[in-house]
């Protein structure tokens, strides 16, 4: 087995950059309602090829937004489920859809698929451009078909932290606390993409922090598929998970 990955635990699909918010924390910058999305069918073969030589303890998609394409959601789950791979994480601003029977509808795929965690995005920054209450309708229907759900908000300098945001995020939260939906640690807004654009006078410009989402190069513990194939320099489309695997090699400074 290669070195560089033999410690290979989890895999994550970013499903689609599009996505149906604007939000000025984005690390990744502005975002379209419309765009590139995962091949279902190559995204759940790299699954299943990769949990047969590596023991995978996670799943995860997100995006953009990855509900905008439910069918490759559920095709990734789907063969998580099937692989053993015990934890299925999604993560969703909960806004694909206006329509209350669609939401349903998703959700029971979801539910059918394999996912046993939602994770939810909600707070001052999403809920500037993303209608509560149809948020509100996705979260009680993930509870009602028994899919553990938490909210996951993005917190600016840090959960502790007193400014007009984090205030918000708060009165959000507990909207749906009172929903019996309780939230998790969640994140701190890294400063790159919009978060730098509209938000620099709460960053320190003096020092560079440490992004907490890039693995170590020589101890590869998770990958990451990209909605165009790309991971470790490499395509799925292109070449098999399984020789991009044993062929990594960590990139020369």
């Amino acid at each position: 087995m290669n070195p560089y990955t033999r410690n290979l635990n989890r895999i994550e699909f970013v499903v689609t950059y599009a996505c149906t918010g604007k939000c000025k924390h984005c690390s990744e910058g502005e975002h379209k309602l419309q765009g590139e999305h995962l091949e279902g069918e190559a995204a759940a073969e790299a699954v299943y090829r990769v949990a047969e030589k590596y023991k995978m303890d996670s799943l995860m998609t997100f995006g953009g937004e990855p509900l905008l394409f439910p069918d490759v959601v559920c095709q990734i789950h789907r063969a998580g489920k099937e692989a053993g791979i015990p934890k299925r994480q999604l993560i969703t601003n909960g806004f694909f859809s206006k329509e209350k029977e669609k939401i349903k509808r998703v959700v029971e795929q979801l539910a059918e698929s394999g996912v046993n965690a939602v994770l939810l995005s909600v707070d001052a920054f999403h809920q500037e451009t993303i209608p509560l209450e149809t948020v509100k309708t996705f979260a009680g229907a993930v509870k009602e078909a028994e899919i553990p759900i938490r909210t996951h908000p993005a917190w600016l300098r840090n959960q502790e932290a007193e400014n007009e945001y984090n205030r918000k995020t708060r009165e959000i939260l507990e909207v749906f606390t009172q929903m019996g939906i309780f939230p998790s640690e969640g994140n701190i807004i890294f400063p790159s993409g919009n978060a730098l654009k509209y938000l620099r006078e709460y960053f320190d410009s003096s020092a560079v922090p440490v992004n907490p989402y890039i693995e170590k190069e020589n101890d590869i513990r998770c990958i990451c598929i990209e909605p165009n194939g790309d991971v470790l320099s490499k395509n799925v489309y292109r070449s098999d998970i399984m020789e991009i695997l044993d062929g990594y090699v960590p990139p020369k400074k």
